[in-house]
Parts: structure tokens; sequence; C-alpha cells
């Protein structure tokens, strides 16, 4: 199998790596910093917001699977593009919407699918296409955190369940667990 990455970032990683997680076609999903100028950045480090870098998902995935077109189209449906330096309660840079292309042709689709999401949404896209930088690997304790800890979490009850939820009823198709019972 061949795989590819996509590096994105829409709010707190525990949302994003959640439903990627559940995706046919995704072999891995690591939640870590990027786009930020401090080495080795710690999550207090980033939450304080001044290392410039964004929580983000860095995806593993089959692209005779999953194309990276539908790897963005995902992203765009699980966050709001709208929402500057933010997701909801969530407010800092830490929190914007940002895809890391890491080729050419990644960044020509991540153009792509801004345009698309242009159209769903009524306020404009703020996403950014940023350059590729290099990539922390966020503490062991936030890797897989919805999955460990969610249903004890209030913030992940709140905030990861739903999305998790709107993502699972649009996308079901899409689902390794439906392909599981298929």
């Amino acid at each position: 199998m061949t795989q590819e990455i996509a590096t994105l970032a829409g709010g707190c990683f525990w949302c994003v790596e959640a439903v990627f997680d559940d995706v046919i076609g995704v072999a891995a999903v690591e939640s870590g910093y990027i786009g930020g100028t401090v080495p080795n950045p710690t999550y207090k480090q980033v939450c304080g917001g001044d290392t410039g870098h964004a929580e983000a998902i860095r995806i593993a995935f089959d692209p005779a699977v999953i194309s990276y077109d539908d790897i963005l189209d995902i992203f765009f449906h699980i966050h709001d593009p709208t929402q500057l330096n933010r997701q909801g309660n969530d407010v800092g840079t830490q929190y914007r919407s940002a895809i890391f292309p890491h080729s050419p042709g990644q960044e020509a689709s991540a153009r792509k699918a801004i345009e698309r999401a242009r159209q769903d949404w009524d306020k404009p896209v703020v996403t950014t296409i940023e350059p590729e930088a290099p990539w922390y690997v966020a503490e062991d304790y936030h890797q897989e955190y919805f999955e460990r800890e969610g249903a004890g979490n209030a913030y992940c009850m709140a905030v990861v369940a739903p999305k998790l939820q709107k993502f699972r009823k649009s996308y079901a198709a899409r689902l390794k667990r439906q392909a599981e019972v298929s």
C-alpha cells in the first residue's frame, strides 16, 4: 500500500483526530504542532499562543482508497473555516484553520478545496495554506485522546462527540465501521 500524508489544522486536535480515525483509507492519525517558531514546543507553550504553532493532525492515508481531495472535503465539513484563529470557544492562532501541503499537487488541491468550501459558507473562508514546516508530535496523552478519555471529559462530550456524530451521519459510506459490517 502506498501512503500519502495530509497535515491539517482545524481547531482542537482532539476533535479533528477523532473524525479521521473513523475514515476508510486512513491508516493513522497523529496529533501535533506545526507552523511555529519554537523547536519542540510543549502543549502548555502552544496553548499560550506565543509559539505560532497550530494544533494539527497528520494523516497517513491510502490514496487508492480515499483521495486527498476527499480528505480536504471532510476537513471543511467538520470544522468552521470561516472563524479566524478560533473554533467555537477555543480562541487563538493555535486553533487556526490551515492546510500544510506536502507537494505542489497537494497545494493545488488545497486551493481548489477552499474554492469548493466557499460555496457552502455564507461568510468568507479564512483557511490558510501554509508552507510545509517542522512537525512536532504532541505529548502521548494527546494521541487518540477522544478514544481513551472522551466519555469522561466534559469538553469532549460537549464539543467532540456532536462533531463526530454529525460526521458519521453525513459520511456513513466512508466509515471504517460501515466497511467492517458490509
